[in-house]
This record gives C-alpha cells, structure tokens and sequence, in this order.
C-alpha cells in the first residue's frame, strides 16, 4: 500500500509538467495578448511593458522562467490585476470555492446515496418515481435557471434569505443556503440515478441471495453488502465530480456574487491575463488529480478485489 502511494504520487509530476507545458504554449498561440485594449497602445509604451514582464523574450525563454518560477510556488504577477499577484488572488478565492463546492458536494452525495438506496428498495413505487422524477428535473434545468427562480421565491418573494453575498458578511451562513442548493441539485440527480442503478444490480447479485439464503437480518444485508457494493460506481464519480462542481461554481458565483476563484477563471480568459489564466488551470488540474488519487485509494478500501501490490 505505501509503495503505491509513493509510485502514485511521484506520477502526478509528469502529469502536472504536461498539463503546465500544453496550456503555457496554447495560450500564447491564441490571439491577442494581455495589454491589448480597444483602443491600440502606442508602441513605446507596449514595448516597455513586454520589457517589464519579459514578454519580449523567446518564447522557449518565457517558458523557462515560468516552470522555474512554478517550482518555486510562485505564479507570477497578473497582467490586469493591478499590484496583486497571482498567488494572493488565488488564496483570497480558492477557500470561497472550495467551501462551496465541499458543501454541494457533501449535500449531493448525502441525499443522492439516500434516495438510490430507497428507490432500488421500492422500485416502480411511488417513492421511486418521485425520486427518480426530481432527479430528472435536476438533470434537465440548467443552473443558470435554477439560481434566479430560487432567488425570485426565497429572497425577494418570501423575504427569507439574502440575494447575494458570501458567509463572511452580515448574513452570515444564510448565504450559503441558495447557492449550494443551485449547486446540489443537478449533482444529487446524477448520484440518485447511478447509485440506484448500482444499488439494483447489486440486490440482484448471489452474494446478496446467498447472504439472505444464510438468515442474515435485512439491515445487515443492506449495511454491509449492498451499500458498499453498490457505492463503487458512485465512488469512481467523485474525484471528475468534485473538479467539476469547484469549476462548474463559476455560474453560481456570478448568479450570487459569491467571491470565489470562478470570477478570476472567467474574467482571466476574456483579459488574455496569461499568468492568471495559468494559475486558475494548475489549481484546478491539481484539485482533479489529487480527488482521482483519492478515489482510487477509496475505491480499493470499498472492493476487495482491488490489489495495490
């Protein structure tokens, strides 16, 4: 076990020099740059600024500044961001993204398990049906659509929570409740259909038969053979889930003004802000292997079957 979690994380470094490497040099190819504006800037002025970023040496040379600078955890100044640099920009937002997404995350994996494990035990009833309804609704609503009907009903119909804002002002964890909800919803539905899914193949299974064949009690069949047999497909989902539900925010931040890292992500694009752009894709390349690294030490926990030798 602890030489595939040595062999494991000494491979995450190559898979990080890539990542850096084709996103470092896709981004210089794309059109435009970070000082360009609407109206042109003049020459003099241009040059002296490619001269202070060193944006006027080879690219092979820019190249190799900015991996040396990586491995000193340094990302660089941002090109737009006035007097801040790459990496308080990112540890302002990060946590605010990261706390939202751990929430919805948690919220989605919590009721989605639960209503899979109702709904494969009741199949074609009423609970079924209604689960697997609300999971289709999840599925089919865009978030950009579920933010503002929840904001219409909840903050200025009923007055019950803020509009906007984040757990560190006046409203406190109020603000947290809408955009984790918008958050949850399409993920939970996700969860919900595969676990039922999973959950039904397993109580299908022999060892399942057997085990009840043997008198077991039903709680304990349920416990300790078809939840844990029938998480493994919910578990292989997490680690691409969690990436995407941090990157995926960039939607319900703006919806709720929540101060996370999407707002970098998104406005660091349409600026050609390079070094940002850089930061915001190695941290949510990191945040995507280490959950994959995760899952599959979770995923050999959960089914024996799995060897690490």
């Amino acid at each position: 076990m602890k030489k595939y979690v040595i062999r494991r994380a000494l491979g995450l470094i190559p898979t990080l020099f890539i990542i850096i490497t084709v996103s470092f040099f896709i981004i210089r190819l794309a059109p435009g740059g970070p000082f360009a504006r609407e109206k042109a800037v003049p020459d003099e002025i241009l040059r002296n600024l490619e001269r202070k970023y060193h944006m006027d040496d080879p690219l092979v040379v820019q190249y190799g500044r900015y991996l040396f600078d990586v491995l000193r955890f340094d990302l660089g100044p941002s090109f737009r961001y006035k007097d801040h640099d790459v990496n308080s920009l990112i540890a302002g937002s990060l946590p605010n993204s990261l706390i939202l997404g751990l929430v919805s995350l948690g919220a989605a994996l919590t009721l989605g398990i639960a209503a899979g494990i109702v709904s494969a035990l009741k199949q074609n009833r009423l609970v079924d049906y209604t689960f697997m309804s609300v999971a289709t609704v999840g599925i089919s609503i865009p978030l950009f659509v579920v933010g503002p009907v929840l904001m219409l009903v909840f903050a200025m119909r009923l007055g019950w929570l803020p509009t906007s804002g984040w757990i560190t002002g006046r409203y406190g964890m109020q603000t947290l409740i809408m955009p984790a909800v918008t958050l949850t919803l399409p993920y939970f539905a996700y969860i919900a259909r595969l676990s039922r899914a999973s959950f039904l193949d397993v109580l299908r299974s022999d060892y399942v038969r057997t085990a009840r064949a043997k008198g077991l009690p039903g709680g304990i069949v349920i416990f300790r053979h078809v939840i844990r047999g029938g998480l493994l497909p919910v578990v292989s989902y997490i680690g691409p889930a969690f990436a995407q539900i941090v990157t995926g925010s960039v939607v319900v931040e703006q919806i709720f003004r929540v101060p996370g890292l999407g707002k970098f992500f998104v406005q660091s694009a349409i600026n050609r802000d390079y070094t940002l752009v850089m930061g915001t894709v190695i941290v949510y390349s990191v945040i995507l292997i280490l959950m994959n690294f995760f899952v599959d030490l979770l995923y050999g926990y959960l089914d024996p079957r799995v060897s690490y030798d």
